[in-house]
């Protein structure tokens, strides 16, 4: 893919955002990211579009997506607010259809476990904990991925992700299908495994974990 185009950023507030746009303009690419508080922005530069409003507007997703070739969604789920990761989704991939986007890259928590995972036990422990105290967030985390499954359309890639570190350290970043390899990583190297897979087919269609 060109890396002149576009790319349309969900969640440039949040822990992992900032990082992604920062990566996105060193390779080249064009960055617009819909902002709730514009204000609360860590990263600012005067090349980067900012599209102010809420994700729940399907029109402030319009807005963001228009002439973007690649969507980034690291929504964050608003504190005290039901869950609403499934429907932001849902939103967003419509509107990818409305302008014929292909390629969505989202970002979930290792507590997902899907059909094909062979967890250790340690892990199968902490899914169940999350599952336990976590009903309704899981519930719809669950949801999310199922209506990814039914875009087959999309090149979509839903990456997994351990406890996040905010610091710019890198580290080699371990990749698994079914299993989460470690229990850490930084939002400076989330960023980098985003950015580098946008053109790799590896993990189209497909949930990976990544950690340090």
């Amino acid at each position: 893919m060109d890396n002149s185009c576009k790319i349309g950023i969900i969640g440039g507030t949040g822990k992992v955002g900032r990082y992604i746009a920062a990566a996105a303009l060193q390779k080249g690419y064009q960055v617009r990211m819909l902002v709730r508080s514009p204000e609360r922005l860590l990263y600012k530069n005067d090349k980067i579009e900012i599209v102010e409003g809420q994700i729940q507007d399907i029109n402030n997703i319009r807005k963001l997506l228009k002439d973007c070739k690649i969507v980034i969604n690291t929504f964050g789920q608003p504190i005290k607010e039901e869950p609403m990761y499934s429907r932001v989704t849902e939103d967003i991939l419509d509107v990818m259809k409305e302008f014929n986007i292909n390629r969505y890259i989202g970002v979930s928590g290792g507590s997902l476990t899907i059909h094909e995972d062979k967890k250790s036990m340690l892990n199968r422990m902490g899914a169940m904990l999350f599952e336990l105290f976590f009903p309704k967030m899981m519930e719809d985390k669950k949801l999310e991925y199922e209506i990814l499954l039914n875009n087959k359309h999309v090149q979509w890639t839903l990456i997994r992700l351990p406890f996040v570190i905010d610091s710019l350290e890198s580290k080699y970043i371990k990749e698994n299908l079914t299993d989460m390899p470690g229990k850490k990583i930084t939002n400076n190297d989330i960023a980098t495994f985003i950015i580098n897979n946008i053109d790799n087919p590896q993990y189209i269609h497909k949930a990976p974990f990544i950690s340090h």
